[in-house]
């Protein structure tokens, strides 16, 4: 794909692609203010989901201790704890980010002041074609109109007083005209000269800012992709640490800190009840 050039694209009959470069360059500065705007609230969000997991982590230490499921409850706070520093992580990384941003904001408003003064002779040149063409066209206007006037006296068989006269104004309107003529083509070739290096400015500046803007948001994809990598391994722990929670490893656990002992009751064998003499019934 051959991509377009401001040079070729910003023309047109009332001269106005000065304006509408100008005025692009100028929201540069908005599409950089927004996108600090955007990764602060970014951090925002993160930062909030890292202190609900912090608290999530912190209620699993609150949960009932008793009964064999009480260990599982230390790899969920584990677990948890670590999502929250993950998070936190990336609220770090953003927060850098936008520094960035708004440093380069910064020095974008300087090199804006900068151009804007380095194109005042263009905006010089676009406003003087503007005046020349408009005052061309009524020049064009008014020597059409003499030149109509004075063929008009002609044919009608006007006196040739009416005819000088009408002449003289004739000449007027047409020295009138080709003045008009000369500015016109003056003020065209210095607009084209002017208007081509601006355009060319402009574009300059468009791609140096476009270029940056992508770097700033390939930093952003970057520290989150890094994060999620992060997250992911923090999930895989999870797994591996519950797959290595058994049924038996639980029952083992609570039966090592619960237990009561290993010795049961002692055996005394068969129990003998003892011989109890009757007393002799009296014949």
């Amino acid at each position: 794909m051959v991509m377009a050039h401001f040079v070729d694209s910003f023309w047109g009959e009332r001269n106005s692609g000065f304006d509408v470069l100008y005025h692009n360059m100028k929201h540069g500065q908005i599409s950089t203010k927004e996108l600090a705007d955007f990764v602060r609230e970014r951090a925002t969000i993160e930062e909030t989901y890292s202190r609900s997991m912090t608290k999530l982590a912190k209620s699993a230490s609150n949960y009932t201790q008793l009964g064999t499921f009480a260990p599982v409850w230390d790899v969920f706070k584990t677990s948890t704890e670590k999502l929250a520093s993950c998070h936190l992580e990336l609220v770090r990384k953003l927060q850098e980010l936008i520094k960035e941003v708004q440093k380069y904001g910064e020095e974008q408003v300087k090199s804006h002041k900068k151009t804007k003064e380095e194109v005042a002779g263009t905006l010089e040149a676009v406003q003087s074609i503007q005046t020349i063409t408009q005052a061309l066209q009524k020049s064009k206007e008014n020597y059409n109109a003499r030149c109509v006037e004075q063929e008009r006296l002609k044919k009608e068989g006007a006196t040739q007083r009416e005819i000088e006269k009408a002449g003289v104004k004739s000449k007027k309107a047409t020295d009138a005209y080709k003045l008009y003529v000369e500015k016109y083509a003056s003020a065209k070739s210095d607009f084209e000269q002017k208007m081509t290096e601006t355009a060319q400015k402009f574009q300059d500046i468009e791609e140096t800012h476009l270029k940056h803007i992508k770097e700033i948001i390939e930093s952003l994809s970057n520290a989150v992709k890094e994060i999620h990598l992060q997250i992911g391994q923090v999930h895989e722990e999870f797994i591996n640490n519950m797959a290595n929670t058994t049924v038996e490893s639980l029952i083992q656990k609570f039966a090592e800190s619960k237990g009561t002992g290993k010795e049961r009751p002692e055996h005394l064998g068969e129990c003998s009840l003892p011989a109890y003499s009757l007393p002799v019934s009296s014949l």
